[in-house]
């Protein structure tokens, strides 16, 4: 049996493969070009909110009109170099992770928004031959494990950086916020009052 072989066979699925134990993402891509800048992926005219609901709502609306009506939850999005250029703020991937996707697979990210992604969540991945071969509709396999890329259609495999483990923590907490809070939460009582004790001073120390 492959490490795929007990993922689900409907888009949007994460589960574990039967052989490793790794996370399994499928989903269908929803394929985009080179230089997709943050004011495409969510225009400036909505930066007033920060809710990650009415973000989604408007998400890719000026690239993409069929967007949300096609995009179902845990689908993935594909595209070619420098995504998410542009603006600094966390805005372009939280709308995207609210609108339903649960990964961006491109030939290369901008810094900034693959720092932002992280962030709050979303899991990116780097695959120049990926992002070349895929196209709107595929179905994909996704091990963050691995890095591996297979496509459902001819079983094509293209590999992209694995997550290190520390990633792999804030991907699966939904956030780094979230990820420190559990990190937090994972540590002895004593250690965790002792931390919130405020400083003394000695007589040494004056």
């Amino acid at each position: 049996m492959s490490e795929y072989g007990n993922e689900q066979r409907k888009g949007g699925q994460s589960t574990f493969s039967a052989k490793t134990g790794a996370q399994i993402l499928r989903g269908t891509v929803h394929a985009y070009g080179d230089n997709v800048d943050t004011d495409v992926i969510i225009p400036a005219r909505y930066l007033a909110t920060s809710d990650p609901v009415e973000l989604a709502a408007h998400c890719m609306e000026d690239i993409d009109r069929e967007f949300l009506k096609k995009v179902k939850p845990g689908d993935i999005m594909v595209a070619g170099e420098n995504f998410g250029c542009g603006s600094s703020r966390e805005h372009a991937p939280l709308a995207i992770k609210a609108a339903g996707i649960s990964c961006v697979i491109a030939a290369s990210f901008a810094r900034i928004f693959y720092r932002n992604a992280i962030n709050i969540g979303l899991a990116i991945l780097e695959s120049p031959e990926a992002a070349r071969a895929l196209s709107d509709g595929d179905e994909v396999a996704v091990n963050f494990e691995s890095g591996e890329i297979r496509s459902i259609k001819d079983g094509a495999i293209w590999k992209a950086q694995p997550f290190p483990p520390f990633i792999r923590e804030i991907i699966e907490a939904g956030g780094l916020v979230e990820a420190t809070k559990r990190r937090l939460a994972a540590r002895p009582r004593d250690y965790r009052a002792e931390a919130h004790q405020p400083a003394t001073r000695t007589k040494d120390a004056l």
